[in-house]
């Protein structure tokens, strides 16, 4: 398998490396080898969540994106960089009822 250099720059889908950038270097560290053992993954695995791009397909699993809301003091759905916006169920459901009727 092929390494793929990922820009510093590069739009990521997650807040987490601008979250540990706001710590100082030392707790830093200590958050990156507290990290995966807390969460029951690898170092690996969070170094891959850590880099997930906007234009991935590939998602953290919702019980390890509230733990790392709660782990950073983030609102729900503050560890995303770009809201997901949809429709409510009502919104849907009376969209397809005018449709059909037209």
């Amino acid at each position: 398998m092929k390494k793929v250099k990922i820009s510093d720059s590069a739009p990521r889908k997650y807040k987490i490396n601008e979250c540990l950038l706001k710590r100082s270097i030392g707790h830093r560290r200590e958050a990156i080898r507290k990290l995966p053992k807390y969460l029951s993954i690898s170092l690996n695995t969070l170094h891959n969540y850590r880099n997930i791009l906007f234009s991935d397909s590939q998602d953290i699993p919702h019980e390890i994106v509230v733990l790392f809301e709660q782990l950073f003091e983030l609102q729900t759905g503050g560890l995303l960089n770009k809201p997901i916006r949809g429709k409510t169920l009502d919104e849907l459901i009376n969209t397809e009822l005018q449709q059909s009727r037209e």
